[in-house]
């Protein structure tokens, strides 16, 4: 059985951390470098869970990995690429969705490619027909069978024409990586172009790979015979920025988060500064601190690009419940995200989910009876209560939560929370937290 991880809330977090390579483009790049025939180098990767999963995975593949912790350096050579038995696939994969990547690449290595049942946060709707859509549209052949799902292009894979109904990250993800080395041409419409997906298409033109993209969210990818390796430096996390600058504000507290950017997290400097949040921004990093109460309740949507990174919601709705007035948040990217607030009404927070759509536009959800809008009244004293991590950013929302609560918490399923935050107890320490496990 896991752990209980114990806080003691009622304690300012003070101090620096440090983040490093981004969870949703580190795993990513690492697949990218089977498409290769030269060693990939990939720089400021983090010590996370995920990195571990798609390390083992590419093991399995034949891909020697040279991992140095520390520096955060991985270096992988793809040189030797062979099948893997969907047994091993499936006991590293474990609840992650990254296999259903390695599927582009494959095809292009080996000719098949063998996927098992996926995992994954069930914060919403997240099925792999995208997937499976992608790859059939440049020609693979899709076999369910009772051991997963084999996929085999015996006539090759080819350039294609594809529009999303929805800029799914994964599906683009899905496309860069099977398109580059299709033959012909790939357009690529109503596309995700998050800065992690920016960052993916600078490591595949390092590779060799021909890619433009348009400000209609088009992506056009000219296929190449081959691509090389790539030595790149990963964008950092803006996700657990974000998520500690939360923190700061929660418990009024100052943290500085060094190898923050300004640019990838600009809407979420916006809506930090709108709450009453200081912000003061340098070269090396970002320092994120309260200046002064009250809290300043606010309207928060969160969307695709140019909107507030969804991943960003759950940790400002802590953050919500201790500002003054009536905040609205109206949640269109996860129709199940807002699951996580029954908790934090059971600390003593007053939030209240509707199926309506609340924000200043109807979404895709309005329609389908998804609480994905809700009302939060504050400032709410929080109080300590007994809490299990529902997924990954949720689970670090009741961190924070209970690091602004009164008394001691207990969380269950913490380990989760090693899936995408770096030596997050080691940071807790840095910050002045008290906390403790048994």
């Amino acid at each position: 059985m896991s752990s209980t991880f114990h806080v003691r809330g009622g304690r300012r977090l003070d101090g620096e951390i440090t983040v490093r390579g981004a969870k949703n483009l580190v795993s990513k790049a690492m697949v990218a470098a089977l498409l290769g025939e030269q060693p990939s180098v990939l720089r400021s990767v983090p010590d996370i869970r995920d990195v571990q999963i798609v390390g083992e995975l590419l093991k399995v593949h034949g891909v020697k990995v040279e991992r140095d912790v520390a520096s955060g350096v991985i270096r992988m050579d793809p040189s030797a690429v062979e099948k893997a038995h969907v047994a091993d696939i499936d006991a590293h994969a474990g609840s992650s969705r990254i296999p259903i990547l390695f599927c582009g690449p494959l095809l292009h290595r080996l000719g098949e490619a063998i996927i098992p049942d996926l995992g994954g946060c069930r914060i919403g709707d997240r099925p792999i027909n995208y997937h499976l859509d992608v790859l059939r549209s440049f020609g693979a052949v899709v076999d369910k069978r009772e051991m997963g799902i084999y996929i085999t292009a015996p006539d090759g894979l080819r350039g294609t024409k594809i529009h999303l109904e929805y800029p799914s990250v994964g599906a683009t993800e899905q496309v860069l990586l099977t398109a580059v080395r299709a033959e012909g041409i790939t357009e690529l419409t109503n596309a995700a172009v998050e800065p992690e997906i920016e960052d993916l298409i600078a490591v595949l033109q390092k590779m060799g790979a021909i890619i433009s993209l348009q400000t209609d969210r088009t992506i056009t990818i000219e296929g190449v015979d081959r691509l090389g390796g790539y030595d790149h430096v990963a964008i950092p996390d803006r996700i657990e920025a974000g998520s500690w600058a939360c923190a700061a504000l929660v418990t009024k507290g100052s943290v500085f988060v060094r190898g923050a950017q300004q640019k990838p997290m600009a809407t979420f400097l916006n809506t930090f500064r709108k709450i009453g949040g200081g912000i003061d921004i340098t070269e090396e990093g970002i320092r994120f601190s309260p200046p002064g109460p009250p809290l300043r309740a606010i309207a928060v949507e969160p969307d695709v690009p140019p909107g507030l990174m969804t991943d960003w919601q759950q940790p400002l709705v802590v953050a919500l419940t201790q500002a003054d007035g009536i905040s609205i948040v109206h949640e269109t990217v996860y129709e199940n995200r807002l699951g996580f607030t029954d908790a934090l009404n059971d600390m003593g927070a007053r939030i209240q989910v509707y199926r309506e759509c609340l924000g200043g536009s109807s979404c895709r959800f309005g329609r389908r009876n998804f609480n994905h809008s809700a009302v939060i009244s504050g400032a709410k004293a929080l109080h300590a209560a007994e809490i299990t991590v529902p997924d990954l950013r949720g689970g670090f929302s009741y961190l924070i939560a209970a690091l602004g609560a009164e008394g001691v918490s207990g969380i269950h399923g913490i380990d989760l929370i090693d899936r995408g935050y770096e030596l997050f107890r080691e940071k807790l320490t840095a910050l002045g937290a008290e906390f403790w496990e048994d």
